[in-house]
This record gives C-alpha cells, structure tokens and sequence, in this order.
C-alpha cells in the first residue's frame, strides 16, 4: 500500500474513473427519496429503515438490516461494523445489487444496549420485513436476540470473534472462534517461549469459556496453566494482577481481556516492566490498542487474529485494496478491524448465496450457504479463499499472529489456515442434515475444561 494513504485514495478514485460518483449515487443509501435508508451517520434513531419492495422511481429493493453499536460500550468496536457494512452494500448496488434489486438498509444504532437489540430485532423482522440481518458485538448481545433470530427463522450473521460453539440453523457465526485464534496464537507462543501459562480474562461467558479453551489447547501443545484470573468489566486497576503474574513467572500469558476498563492492563503492565510475552485473541485487532495506547504499552503482544489492518495480503494493502476502499469512504476513520473485514466479507457471501439461489426466500438462502460458499477476503493470500463450512455455518478462517514491537509496529509472525473443527468433528454439529438452535461448551467434552 502506498504510504501516503490518501493520495492512494485519490489514485483509486481516479482509476476508478466514473465509479466514484456511482458510489455517491448507489442505492437508497443517500436518503433520494426512493425508500428512507440510513447510511453511516444516520440519526441513531429508529426512522431510518425500509423494507425491501419498489421505490418510487421503479427500482426493485431488498432490505438488509445491520444493527451494530456506533454509541454506548462497544462504539469502538461496533462503528468500523457499521461502516464496512455500508462500504460493501455502497460497492454491491453500484454493481447492480442483488439479482438486480438495489438494497436498501434499516441500520438505527443499537447503542450498546442489549433490550434496545431486542426491540430493535424484532422490528427488522416483524415491521421491515429484513431479508437478511447484521447485529451485534457481544455474545451476550447474539444471546438476548437469538431467541427472537430463531421464532421468526430469521437469517442472521453475527460477524465477532467469539467463544464459539454455536450450532444454530438461522444462524451464520463466521467470526473466528476462541479455538481458531487462541489455537494459532498459543501453539506459537508454546514453541516460542516455553510451556508454563497464566492466563487473566474478562468474567463473563465470553473471557471463562476462552479460558477453558487455552486449557485444552495447552493440553494438546504439552503446555500448562499455571495460573488463571478473572476479572470483572468494570476493573481497571492490575497492580495485585501484575504481581502476581510476577511471582507466578510463566514463560508467557494469554490474556482475553474485553473493554475500555481492560486496556488499562497493557499500560500498567509496561509501566510495571512486566516484559513477558503475552498472547491474547482480543486486543490490538479490535480495539486497536496499539494506536490508541502510547508506546510500549503494547510491547510483545501476540494476537491471534483472522484480520488486523496490517495484515500483508495484496487485497488488503495493495492500492486499490480492502485498507484503501475503506478510507476512501471513510477518510477520518480511526481503524480498520477485524470484526469489520468480516462484516464485509459475508455480506458478498450473502450476495452470491442469493444469486445462487435465485430468490430471496431466505430458507432457500440458508440452503445456498450451506452448498459451501467461498469469497477471496481481504485476510487470505492471493490465490486462496475462505470457506463457509456446510455443516457448521462457521468459516475456516486463514489465521494470523501479529506480533507488535516496543514501538507499536506490528508485523506477521505466522499464518495458516485453521479448520473450526469443535463443532464439525468434536460436537458433530450438521446442520445440513438436522436444524439445531444450541450453544456447546468445552466443559461438555473435554476433561480439562470442567
């Protein structure tokens, strides 16, 4: 990618000769009339949706809902969601949309509130008729409205990296799972440094089960957890943590921290001259620390990622790439993150399943996306792509680590495909052949996990 990111953005445009200006005018994004659709700002509130039909000019709509957080908690997180949400449907309709039907979007912000997901989930599906729909960061979020997602045999892609384990025939989880990023970052780290673990993560559902899951996952690479804390979301002083990670001394720690409270952990731990390698599935590629944190915060931290900004790939950094069409857009953009790449991504595998299947009638959709989908996202190499799995309705993610130096530079250290296989073959999740709406645990099949 060229260093002067935006004049790159200008070559783009200007390679890109007239498609700049069908970008501006694609769809009902730019609020002309043809059927209330909100685009990145919006006003928060609830008016800004439309269901899918024929505006007034004549043109066939979908509606796509994308219910992600642009205030409250996870604004942080939720905003590059939104936004890559918007870039990929602003580049669809100024190809001509979906089977010819420009798509229009209900996209009200959420607010990092999980009732307002529930009333908002309902309204997509029950006022706006949603074809399909994007919503949320948390698991405990995907939890509030899965039950709503599977009354109504709602199509849903929940887009985060996440503990993993569920199997659920509405729903599409293809963010990593903890057993793909913890199981690229941590076997790395095991050969790298030593055996010995301690492991500090968020006390809720996603940070216990994780943490069950570096148990297995050292079990399996001849490691072990020597020590393993849980920290509430509303904590931000470590010093009794960083003592005794200290007096523990393990050859590295795998850390789930989550939340604005949690980031204070790196700088307390470099301004305590903890140096110990840390590996973690959570920090830098979502809430990019290592922009926001001033140096060495974040010193000799390895994340276990599906993407990061950084990533080397020529569809990522090349110009005209996933980083340059993001900016372009976006120019005042903090941060390109994982969860937006794949937000991104799916919504192009949502586009082929439905010209596949000729039809939005979304059983016949699901149908689509179970035959096996592949896109080339902007995380694989050239000449590779990621795959929906039929069964499971995860992906098998080509994974990174990225390692950042003492001044915050990061760079690829490893990178592999990684099969999510617990629910495959652990679990034998097949959705294909029988509809499940469950959530698997570690604890149910593994020792070490109990």
């Amino acid at each position: 990618m060229n260093d002067d990111r935006d004049l790159s953005r200008r070559d783009v445009l200007s390679a890109a000769g007239g498609t700049a200006a069908a970008l501006g005018l694609a769809g009902c994004l730019a609020g002309d009339g043809g059927g209330g659709s909100s685009g990145d700002g919006g006003d928060g509130g609830d008016g800004d949706g439309s269901s899918g039909g024929t505006t007034g000019n004549g043109t066939d709509t979908m509606t796509i809902g994308v219910l992600e957080d642009r205030s409250g908690n996870f604004s942080l997180v939720g905003t590059p969601k939104h936004k890559a949400s918007m870039l990929a449907i602003e580049e669809i309709n100024a190809d001509g949309g979906i089977m010819g039907h420009q798509i229009e979007t209900f996209a009200p912000d959420p607010q990092s509130d999980n009732q307002r997901y529930q009333q908002l989930t309902r309204r997509a599906i029950q006022e706006e008729d949603v074809d399909v729909l994007w919503a949320g960061y948390s698991s405990a979020t995907r939890e509030s409205i899965r039950p709503i997602i599977d009354e109504h045999d709602q199509l849903y892609f929940y887009t985060t990296q996440y503990e993993g384990g569920v199997c659920d025939h509405n729903v599409f989880a293809v963010g990593p799972t903890a057993r793909q990023q913890l199981g690229s970052v941590l076997p790395y780290l095991r050969e790298e440094y030593g055996p010995k673990i301690y492991t500090i993560a968020a006390d809720y559902n996603f940070g216990q089960l994780s943490a069950d899951w570096v148990k297995v996952l050292a079990n399996e690479n001849d490691a072990e957890v020597i020590g393993e804390e849980f920290i509430p979301l509303s904590e931000s002083g470590f010093s009794s943590t960083i003592n005794r990670i200290q007096e523990a001394d393990p050859d590295f720690v795998m850390s789930m921290l989550v939340g604005n409270n949690h980031t204070a952990f790196y700088e307390q731990k470099a301004s305590a001259g903890l140096e110990v390698p840390i590996g973690t599935s959570t920090a830098m590629a979502q809430g990019y620390e290592h922009r926001r944190l001033d140096p060495p915060a974040m010193a000799n931290i390895y994340a276990g990622v599906n993407y990061m900004e950084e990533i080397p790939t020529a569809r990522n950094t090349d110009d005209g790439g996933f980083v340059d069409r993001y900016y372009e857009m976006y120019p005042d953009a903090p941060y390109l993150n994982e969860e937006a790449e794949t937000n991104y991504f799916s919504t192009y595998m949502y586009k082929q399943a439905v010209e596949q299947a000729g039809t939005f009638e979304q059983e016949e959709v699901k149908a689509a996306l179970e035959s096996g989908i592949s896109y080339p996202a902007p995380e694989a190499p050239e000449g590779e792509e990621i795959s929906l799995v039929p069964e499971t309705h995860h992906v098998d993610h080509h994974m990174w680590v990225m390692k950042s130096d003492e001044e915050h530079n990061v760079t690829a250290v490893d990178d592999r495909v990684i099969p999510e296989t617990f629910l495959k073959d652990t679990v034998g999740c097949d959705l294909t052949a029988e509809d499940e709406e469950t959530q698997y645990t570690p604890q149910d099949y593994y020792e070490e996990a109990g």
